[in-house]
């Protein structure tokens, strides 16, 4: 009996289902970021921030430390006191030993701080690399990655600053640790052409507003990538690069971003395969701008001003403006060297419009 008990007590331990991945909610006064743990590479380091989360240890601490664009650092008990302000940086440390894992110091790895030549000295006090950081591989434990908000990430590490400190105090408002949600589906990915035919598009730009409808009929893998890329915010702080009078105004490139995009973001850039149509490039058709190679667009489109018939059937019109024709012209007429406008436009956002219900 003893032994079924045992074999049954096994079976059971067997069968259980693994313990759900574990992420931290970090509310900062500049916004929010989720940090998705990673017990597998360093669980004795995933052990004492999840303590510390759940006891209020970094309730109240600020982010002290930031590199544009490079990184931020945060998590110092003395940081809760403004009248410490001289100490930042050195408190809460010397409490693990270092768990150096293959996980890459790429945007959004959150890795343990550590004393100059101290390896050893790890604690409370955590970075957030805001962008690929490879010289610091094989040097810190990364315990997290940034999986929510990595935008606020950098938004936080671009805070006017004297010399590495914060001007104004960041304050961690909170860490919460909960159970990784589950995934939230797309629409866009599985919709027909159809169905992507009835959403929107609102381009907000300096000069205006201007909405486009979908030609899904015509480029619906098209007319779904822009909408993903749309609402995922790629096309946001992008300038307008070029001006041809009355023929194309062009836009959406990232080279031409204002921010570097998260790495949410960077993982829906590809190359699109054309879809090459009977549409007439007349004023206020869109299509998607490329190199030689017919399959090289990515992000950037143009927008007809005048009539663009020589390039019938050799790009991919996907939408058509219909709202906003004049903010289209008044962008068309600004002074130009070249084809780069001499003023700066900018599509701020581009913003999706599902189907009315």
């Amino acid at each position: 009996m003893r032994v079924l008990i045992a074999l049954l007590a096994l079976f059971h331990a067997q069968a259980a289902p693994p313990p759900a991945p574990k992420q931290a909610v970090v509310e900062t006064t500049l916004g929010p970021f989720v940090i998705e743990l990673l017990p597998d590479s360093a669980p004795n380091h995933v052990a004492y921030f999840t303590k510390l989360a759940q006891t209020g240890g970094y309730a109240g601490t600020t982010i002290h430390r930031v590199i544009k664009y490079g990184l931020i650092q945060g998590g110092d008990p003395l940081s809760k006191d403004p009248a410490k302000s001289a100490s930042y940086g050195t408190g809460g440390l010397n409490v693990l030993r270092p768990e150096i894992n293959a996980e890459p110091m790429t945007a959004g790895a959150v890795g343990a701080v550590l004393l100059p030549g101290r390896p050893n000295s790890g604690g409370a006090q955590f970075f957030v690399c805001a962008t690929d950081q490879p010289t610091l591989q094989g040097q810190y434990t990364v315990f997290g990655r940034v999986v929510e908000g990595l935008d606020i990430v950098q938004k936080i590490s671009a805070v006017e600053a004297k010399g590495d400190r914060p001007v104004d105090r960041i304050v961690i408002a909170s860490v919460t640790i909960r159970d990784k949600p589950p995934p939230v589906k797309d629409p866009l990915v599985e919709a027909t052409a159809a169905e992507l035919g009835a959403y929107r598009a609102v381009l907000q730009t300096t000069k205006g507003e201007i909405e486009l409808a979908m030609l899904a009929d015509k480029a619906p893998e098209t007319v779904r990538q822009f909408l993903r890329l749309s609402a995922a915010g790629i096309f946001d702080g992008t300038a307008v690069h070029r001006v041809v009078p009355n023929f194309v105004i062009q836009m959406g490139a990232i080279a031409f971003r204002d921010q570097p995009l998260t790495v949410v973001q960077n993982a829906l850039v590809r190359n699109l395969p054309p879809e090459f149509s009977d549409v007439v490039n007349v004023p206020g058709v869109v299509s998607m701008a490329r190199g030689e190679d017919p399959a090289s667009a990515t992000t950037s489109f143009f927008i007809c001003t005048g009539e663009c018939r020589a390039l019938d059937g050799q790009y991919t019109a996907f939408a058509r403006v219909v709202r906003g024709m004049e903010v289209l012209q008044a962008i068309a007429a600004v002074p130009v060297d070249g084809e780069t406008p001499k003023e700066k436009i900018v599509l701020t956002t581009a913003r999706v419009v599902p189907p009315a219900r």
